[in-house]
């Protein structure tokens, strides 16, 4: 029995004398062929990277300049808990040399299913070729961590960290780590333009936190929009949704307006994609303004794209004044 295989790096042509009892095995052969064609794509052109969703696309666009090529899977006006495994998906993750996830439970629902569909092994948990940013994060305990709850679970804690400048900006240099992991020869200038984005992305949250007046109250309607409170000098007064998950009910939001009426005002916030049926009884009962918000930035877009949003979100504390 005879197994031998060579490959030369930067080339697309390998010697493979593999035999068993004298004759090739085709299974063995292919996979080989195909781990060489992958390698030398990689190194000679750009990585296939897959996102899921547009916040971790900015990132590794940003980081990897034009060392990658980008596709993100969660549309930014789709609520990233509730979507499809869609074939577009599985192809997309099939291509990928690297996948972006979120994690913190945040993509569980689809996520899985759509990387059994793809069948690539370089995608698998505990590979490079597969990266979940919330392992390098601590983040925001989620309300379900307490229970009981009849809606979803976050055992990981909240991972809606996008809205959270500071800790979008603690993903870069991890991503450009494994960058560096699968294309050595730029390690360093992933890890000099880690350093721009995060030190960009910081300075920007520091200044738009000191043009709002402090002490300000909001309530949101899911466990997302209160990672404001992180950066920004404002605080979380309650939740639309009784629990996460679960839509707003007539007897919660009474409650709610009730324990808010007499206090402080503030201004009551939900997602683009979330229902405003609720979030408008609740402004109209106690008097504050509500403001529907962007969650994420353009699906193509950039580190600038993602600086205006952060001014999106804190204005929506001074459009009521």
């Amino acid at each position: 029995m005879i197994l031998t295989a060579n490959f030369v790096k930067g080339e697309n042509t390998m010697s493979l004398p593999m035999a068993i009892g004298g004759r090739l095995v085709p299974a063995v052969l292919t996979a080989l062929l195909l781990f060489a064609l992958s390698a030398a794509s990689v190194q000679a052109g750009a990585l296939n990277v897959v996102t899921t969703t547009s916040t971790m696309g900015m990132l590794a666009r940003e980081i990897g300049a034009e060392r990658v090529e980008v596709r993100v899977l969660a549309a930014p006006d789709r609520d990233p808990h509730y979507l499809d495994a869609r074939p577009a998906f599985m192809a997309a993750l099939r291509r990928a040399d690297l996948l972006v996830e979120k994690g913190g439970d945040l993509e569980e629902g689809w996520l899985p299913a759509a990387l059994t569909g793809a069948a690539n092994p370089r995608l698998n948990s505990g590979r490079p070729g597969h990266f979940r940013a919330s392992d390098f994060l601590h983040l925001r305990r989620s309300i379900t961590m307490d229970g009981p709850n009849l809606g979803h679970v976050h055992g990981e804690g909240n991972p809606h960290f996008q809205l959270d400048p500071q800790r979008v900006a603690a993903v870069a240099a991890p991503l450009a780590a494994r960058l560096g992991e699968l294309l050595p020869a730029d390690r360093e200038a992933f890890e000099d333009r880690a350093r721009m984005v995060s030190a960009r992305i910081l300075e920007h949250a520091e200044t738009v936190a000191t043009r709002l007046d402090p002490g300000q109250r909001f309530v949101a309607y899911h466990e997302d929009i209160d990672y404001l409170e992180e950066w920004l000098p404002v605080e979380i007064a309650g939740y639309l949704e009784p629990l996460p998950g679960i839509p707003p009910t007539a007897r919660h939001l009474r409650s709610l307006a009730d324990s808010l009426r007499d206090g402080p005002e503030g201004v009551v916030l939900h997602a683009v994609y979330q229902p405003a049926r609720g979030a408008e009884f609740l402004a109209a009962e106690i008097g504050w303004s509500r403001q529907a918000l962007p969650m994420e930035p353009p699906a193509n877009g950039g580190l600038e794209d993602y600086l205006e949003l952060m001014q999106v979100w804190a204005a929506a504390f001074q459009a009521g004044e």
